[in-house]
């Protein structure tokens, strides 16, 4: 007779709250992305813009349009796998940091992002420590089983 039961991990009550807030954070830059690939100029308007930040936004090559779409659309599939406990979020959520990283390696090294952003840059810290925390919560998750 062999057992044909499964151990399983219950989920913790985190997970559904890092989920739900990593789904509504990333979002919220797809929603962004979107906008901004669809209806630019309305929607920088609409935030404010400064002319140096649309003279910046509107020179930024297409791989960093890519690296962008890579890190929000990743994020996001991060935590839907998240939410459905599977161990491929943390590879997701590590390719949506590497997003991140190539735009933020452009904005400060690579033009005058930081410069033309203005007030706006620290945004960009915020940015890559929630795509950290993502990535090392998935990773723990996956360490104590919840993940499969």
């Amino acid at each position: 007779m062999t057992d044909t039961t499964r151990m399983t991990t219950a989920t913790p009550w985190h997970l559904w709250v890092v989920g739900v807030l990593a789904a509504v954070w990333n979002g919220f830059g797809c929603f962004d992305y979107f906008m901004t690939q669809t209806r630019r100029d309305e929607w920088f308007a609409q935030m404010g813009m400064t002319e140096a930040q649309l003279t910046y936004f509107n020179a930024m090559p297409a791989w960093t349009h890519a690296a962008w779409a890579i890190g929000v659309w990743g994020g996001l599939l991060g935590a839907i796998l998240l939410l459905l406990r599977r161990k491929l979020a943390m590879p997701v959520f590590v390719a949506s940091f590497l997003g991140w990283a190539a735009g933020a390696v452009y904005a400060v090294a690579l033009s005058d992002g930081m410069e033309a952003m203005g007030s706006m840059w620290p945004m960009q810290i915020v940015i890559g420590a929630a795509c950290l925390f993502f990535i090392w919560y998935a990773w723990t998750m996956g360490k104590k089983g919840v993940l499969r």
